[in-house]
């Protein structure tokens, strides 16, 4: 029994340019460490004459001889080859990769190439899959087996994006689960089942899936499916997908389909009624996350060598650059252009005072809250070089973690470009690869709507398969081939775009009227009140650091605003008469946790003067308010000063008042010894401590590095230690088998020889 041929899903757009050599779709199966078992339990359920091709990628010994072909060749009826260089690709075919080797695909054929990478950096799985989406498009198939690491997670995005299929091993059913953990969790995978189950699934997939309809070939019945699509979209997730190419959506949907096994649209609108879970799995796959650091080189070296310096050319000191990112998916495109402005910066030796703050923005909260983490896996190795590495973020167990300096700069929000205000006064906009989803019309709003957001001489940078359109008009052109355009300074009245406000999601409500419970006054709370209001002195309650938590009757005599920036610090707002008492007196009562009492301090008030002491209590009960500080003011009366001026005279009085002077003085003297003793103690204390901290720091991050290296030398040389293990194995299986035939043969034979 013969199994159906997939259907070919070649668009007339392709047959024409001749870029796409094959018809049939090409799987590539990528594995690791425990692979050998999953790809047998793979190529041994494949049906017979499937009409696809397949590719083996797996960590393998560069200096032992492949023994895979012969092993594979034992599983499957299938031929199954070693791949040569320039060896075109073929139906019903298993080619494996060579140990040592790097492999891509162009028009159908096979290029092998030196890996240039160290042995413990090479992700073959992640190469062969960028180069196969870019080859084969929406035939293109990633298969993730058992694995250690996370080698194939950024290939299966650009799988993705070409409207390729991303099946993996259920991690529960492999080996080492680490491979398709990464996988699941860098894209919205299609398929997920145990090795054995994958091929046919993979089978019904393409006999189920329709062949593409272009936009006016969709016929009204569909349309009107499609249509109810987006409502139940629009309704449950608040976001509008009407204005996006109807190819685009119409291809998402019939991938869901696929899965479900659903013949009709139809049917799948109804299915989507009763599954709410699956509008927004729909959602997310329309959302299409996908994006890498630095992607576009040239791009960059562009930005960070013209584009950067042209504008912080014209800025003063201080000045902050404003860039606004729409669509920043995960985050790398963000970080990527932090990275590049802070090596402008370093580079040019420009004014270290100007910074840049970016905005980045899109709709799926999950992406949002990865970006805002900034950890990613150490596959981001294979796009950024081990300088920027070493230079802008810091190796973790999870990976790699970018730097503080880098994170700082972004901030990350959920933000619905169609519906919600835009960012203004932008002098950079970055919306790569996103315009290409939307119809026409919504092109020209969004472009019309980056034209009012930016800047006079802003800059604006589109994908490489994106344009402007009919509002070129609003930009000049910095570089054609790298999408840079500028904000013309010559506009005319723009246009105005009418963007709709909001969708909200329909959610049942049930408002109960709530009847709020009677209070009862207590009379002893009361009267305590009363008596605090006006009998208790006027108090202030502080931290160990001064700041003020709670302000207990007036004041406004002893404490004023500071200048400047709002401070409510109480050393900042002491007035003048206790900024020299007061201090060294708090220092004392944190340090012997007892309560220290200023006496007879003269406080400016208001162009007079007032006597006070002033209490300042460390405070250990409740233990709410354990470790805080109280300081409580008590005014004196002035009658001293009086009657020793009826009594003694003026002269008396000058006299006083100058020893009284002196004596500050000479306290203050005091003070300012013991402070700089102090400070001069603390400082060599600290210089001792910063260099002992330097001395440890070096330490650790030479051993930090030596242990980097180490480990990830011996997760490849485990990885590739398993896979002979494991062909080692099934060769000592093969041979214990042989030769229980040949001595069952001997003994069942009476005959001499």
């Amino acid at each position: 029994m013969t199994t159906k041929k997939p259907k070919s899903t070649e668009t007339p757009k392709e047959k024409k340019s001749g870029t796409v050599a094959s018809h049939f779709p090409i799987v590539c199966i990528g594995a690791s460490a425990g692979g050998l078992e999953a790809l047998e339990q793979y190529l041994e359920n494949i049906p017979a004459n499937s009409g696809m091709a397949y590719i083996v990628i797996q960590h393998l010994d560069p200096t032992q001889k492949g023994m895979l072909p012969e092993l594979l060749q034992r599983i499957t009826k299938m031929k199954v080859l070693q791949v040569k260089d320039l060896m075109p690709v073929k139906q019903n075919t298993v080619f494996v990769i060579p140990p040592n080797k790097t492999m891509s695909i162009l028009k159908g054929v096979l290029h092998l190439f030196e890996p240039i990478e160290a042995r413990g950096l090479r992700l073959p799985i992640d190469y062969f899959l960028q180069s196969l989406a870019d080859d084969q498009h929406k035939r293109a198939v990633a298969v993730i087996l058992s694995g250690m690491g996370s080698d194939g997670s950024i290939g299966i995005r650009s799988i993705k994006e070409q409207n390729g299929i991303v099946m993996v091993q259920e991690p529960s059913s492999a080996k080492f689960d680490s491979m398709p953990q990464n996988a699941i969790g860098s894209v919205l995978v299609d398929i997920v089942a145990p090795a054995n189950e994958l091929p046919l699934l993979l089978n019904d997939f393409f006999k189920r899936i329709p062949v593409l309809k272009s936009d006016h070939e969709i016929n009204n019945k569909d349309k009107s499916a499609l249509e109810k699509i987006i409502i139940l979209l629009r309704s449950h997730t608040g976001n509008d997908f009407s204005m996006y190419k109807k190819n685009t959506v119409y291809r998402r949907v019939e991938r869901r389909m696929g899965v479900h096994k659903i013949d009709k649209i139809s049917s799948y609108v109804h299915f989507l009624q009763e599954n709410p879970k699956e509008v927004d799995i729909l959602f997310k796959e329309l959302l299409i996350g996908v994006t890498s650091f630095f992607r576009d080189p040239d791009l960059w070296e562009k930005l960070k060598d013209t584009v950067f310096v042209n504008l912080l050319n014209n800025l003063q000191e201080g000045s902050v650059l404003r860039a606004w990112v729409p669509g920043c998916s995960t985050g790398e495109e963000a970080y990527s252009l932090a990275i590049m402005f802070k090596e402008a910066i370093e580079k040019k030796n420009l004014q270290v005072g100007i910074s840049l703050q970016i905005f980045a923005t899109d709709l799926d909260n999950e992406a949002i809250e990865f970006a805002r983490k900034g950890v990613f896996t150490e596959n981001i190795s294979a796009t950024v070089s081990p300088k920027r590495l070493g230079r802008f973020f810091v190796k973790t167990e999870d990976g790699y973690r970018i730097k503080t300096e880098i994170r700082e700069m972004v901030v990350f929000a959920k933000h619905n470009i169609i519906m919600h205000a835009p960012f203004t006064k932008m002098d950079i906009i970055s919306c790569r690869n996103m315009l290409i989803y939307m119809d026409p019309e919504l092109q020209k709003k969004i472009l019309g709507l980056f034209s009012y957001s930016l800047n006079p001489d802003g800059i604006v940078v589109l994908g490489s398969a994106e344009t402007l359109g009919t509002q070129n008009q609003l930009f000049s052109t910095v570089d054609a081939k790298l999408k840079i355009f500028k904000h013309s300074s010559t506009l005319q009245v723009p246009e105005l775009f009418n963007f709709p406000s909001s969708f909200s999601r329909t959610s049942t409500t049930h408002i109960e009227n709530i009847v709020p419970p009677k209070s009862y006054s207590n009379i002893q709370s009361l009267a305590d009140q009363l008596l605090l209001q006006h009998y208790s002195p006027p108090g202030v309650l502080v931290n160990e650091k001064g700041d003020i938590i709670y302000i207990s009757g007036r004041t406004g005599k002893y404490l004023e605003p500071s200048v400047g920036k709002a401070n409510m610090n109480i050393f900042a707002m002491l007035r003048e008469g206790l900024r020299n008492e007061f201090p060294p007196a708090f220092r004392k009562a944190l340090k012997t946790k007892e309560t220290v009492i200023l006496h007879h301090l003269r406080v400016g008030t208001n162009g007079g003067e007032q006597n006070l002491n002033v209490k300042i209590q460390w405070i250990d009960k409740p233990d709410l308010l354990n470790g805080m500080i109280m300081i409580v003011f008590h005014d004196l009366p002035k009658t001293d000063e009086i009657k020793l001026k009826t009594k003694r005279g003026d002269k008396n009085l000058h006299t006083l008042k100058q020893a009284e002077l002196e004596e500050e003085l000479q306290r203050t003297r005091e003070e300012m010894q013991s402070n700089i003793e102090e400070m001069q103690t603390a400082q060599e204390e600290q210089k001792s401590t910063n260099e002992e901290l330097q001395s440890t720091n070096e330490e650790l991050q030479s051993t930090n590095e030596e242990l980097t290296t180490s480990k990830e030398e011996m997760q490849s040389l485990n990885e590739e230690l398993q896979t002979v293990n494991a062909e080692l194995q099934s060769k000592v299986d093969e041979f214990l088998r042989m030769n229980n035939d040949m001595k069952n043969l001997l003994n069942s034979t009476d005959i001499a020889t």
